[in-house]
């Protein structure tokens, strides 16, 4: 197996533009480095999707990220990462490093947050795999977790219902369940959920702290690099997008988050 090389691009995955939130603050705070994206818009949503299927997109998604050089690969989706994260690594071994999305957000919350409730939204599929009750169990700072499935809100992002009386609705519906009461915190345990983190913001009058990981994310991703001395500083940036399914919303949500025009790349996870 070669090393791996500074030039080398980020490979980071999602479901669907939910990782797009991700990857911009990647991209703003590492300038530098190039990046190449798979967003598995056929299978999306992960949420409401078996943990053997996730498994099984995201191996071959990884696939793909080591066929493109990648030097470290980002699962941007708490729903694969809570799946197959471990997985993940094994697959990958050598070839590249491996990091999550959750992860780094539990290591903020230990820094940030004994001794308090935190509130979590996400997909069915984080929220029953308890991957962050046990990680916060197991720090053993007496945070109390209070997590809530909020399974409508992906795909209404993902169509762009973002600013309408729907995903109102829907937030009203969520938020206001007596599981998310009395929290110093929210956690917004989707990486589609930025998106409308002004939104949610505004349901709690801006008076409670909402914890989005993309900033807490991309700052481990640049820990890793520096710690491996694999930052690039020599080759120019560059961006690829690819999509197993070309959708107009993804395209749309690339030209937002980027502010450029962006080719996709139809690549099938199977024909």
């Amino acid at each position: 197996m070669k090393p791996l090389s500074s030039n080398q691009p980020i490979g980071i995955f999602d479901s669907g533009i939910g990782g797009l939130t991700i990857a911009k603050e990647v991209v703003r705070q590492l300038p530098q480095e190039s990046i190449v994206y798979f967003g598995d818009t056929a299978h999306l949503p992960y949420g409401d999707k078996s943990t053997a299927a996730i498994q099984a997109y995201s191996v071959k998604i990884a696939h793909l990220l080591l066929q493109q050089r990648c030097k470290l690969i980002l699962i941007a989706c708490n729903s694969a990462a809570s799946a197959a994260y471990e997985l993940v690594k094994e697959y990958v071994g050598k070839q590249a490093l491996v990091i999550d999305v959750i992860t780094p957000t539990i290591s903020y919350l230990r820094e940030h947050y004994a001794n308090k409730t935190i509130g979590l939204i996400g997909t069915k599929q984080t929220v029953n795999s308890n991957v962050y009750k046990k990680k916060i169990d197991d720090l053993g700072l007496n945070i109390h977790l209070k997590s809530y499935a909020t399974p409508l809100l992906a795909t209404t992002i993902e169509e762009g219902f973002t600013n309408n009386l729907v995903i109102e609705s829907l937030l009203q519906e969520y938020l206001s369940h007596a599981e998310l009461r009395e929290i110093d915190a929210l956690v917004l345990a989707c990486t589609h959920y930025p998106i409308i983190k002004h939104k949610i913001a505004e349901f709690y009058q801006h008076k409670l702290d909402i914890i989005d990981s993309s900033e807490i994310v991309a700052k481990a991703v640049r820990s890793q690099l520096e710690y491996y001395q694999l930052l690039n500083k020599t080759t120019p940036a560059s961006k690829h997008f690819y999509v197993s399914d070309y959708t107009e919303s993804f395209l749309a949500g690339t030209k937002l988050f980027f502010e450029e025009m962006l080719k996709l790349e139809h690549y099938p996870l199977w024909e």
